[in-house]
């Protein structure tokens, strides 16, 4: 459980932070697999227009907690 929480959060962590990339610099590199988030979901939430890469960050803030929770987790 700890691992796949873990892995979880690593895996939200490389989205938000390639999410951020791309929309700084469009990253054409792993675009359908980790810029998903970014280009999908992002331009759907009314919200967060105008703060795009806020938005991505914050995904890998949230993954970063989810890391850490998950190594606070007992094995």
């Amino acid at each position: 459980m700890r691992k796949t929480v873990e892995t979880s959060g690593l895996i939200l962590v490389l989205v938000g932070v390639s999410g951020a990339i791309d929309r700084l610099w469009t990253q054409p590199i792993m675009s359908l697999i980790l810029n998903a988030f970014d280009r999908w979901v992002v331009p759907e939430l009314s919200f967060a227009a105008g703060y795009e890469v806020f938005a991505n960050l914050m995904l890998s803030v949230i993954g970063a907690v989810i890391i850490v929770i998950g190594g606070r987790l007992e094995a």
